[in-house]
């Protein structure tokens, strides 16, 4: 449908849109693509115009985008640090050392689970399961998953992120729409 209206859609972006929307009988079935699409747009999170952008662009209800994009967590719904760091506690990593992980995250950058630092370089929370078990514990930054991290070797990790411009909220969005219109980068002069 891609309705046209105002929003923070890029050109590829809707071009993005229009290839994912096309594959489905009914563009409501395209809305969680659509959301990874618009949390890339909107700087990887979806403030309030984004959940409007994607419900005009699908034709849909916006109370029924917010509702989708509220209920998964892999949706932010709120400006995360530049370098969203989620720390797996599930029972393998938090037996093998993900509270010491968080306890030393949260000491290094002066922050406590679900804030952001100051200079918004870095946001933590902890996610449920990464489903990286053999290498607990384990933490997910933007697209990348780092094994084996501990409260020796956090600081190693915040070191290697800080000013880097990779593993992003951005960078993560980018990487699943990518995965989503193969070949749409490789193929054009958007990438």
């Amino acid at each position: 449908m891609v309705a046209a209206s105002a929003g923070r859609f890029s050109e590829a972006g809707l071009a993005q849109l229009t290839e994912i929307v096309s594959h489905y009988p009914d563009p409501g079935g395209a809305i969680l693509p659509a959301l990874w699409l618009a949390q890339r747009e909107y700087g990887g999170w979806l403030p309030a115009e984004a959940i409007v952008e994607v419900a005009a662009r699908l034709g849909r209800p916006a109370s029924e985008i917010q509702g989708v994009a509220s209920f998964y967590t892999m949706y932010n719904m709120q400006q995360r640090g530049r370098h969203h760091i989620e720390v797996c506690t599930c029972l393998t990593c938090g037996c093998l050392g993900a509270y010491e992980v968080i306890d030393e995250l949260e000491r290094i950058l002066g922050i406590h689970l679900g804030q952001a630092t100051a200079d918004g370089e870095f946001s933590l929370t902890e996610a449920e399961c990464l489903n990286y078990c053999e290498a607990a514990t384990v933490v997910q930054v933007g697209e990348r998953y780092f094994g084996g991290v501990n409260a020796e070797n956090a600081a190693d990790l915040i070191a290697r992120l800080r000013g880097s411009e990779e593993c992003t909220p951005v960078s993560l969005s980018n990487a699943i729409v990518e995965a989503i219109v193969p070949g749409y980068f490789a193929s054009s002069a958007h990438g």
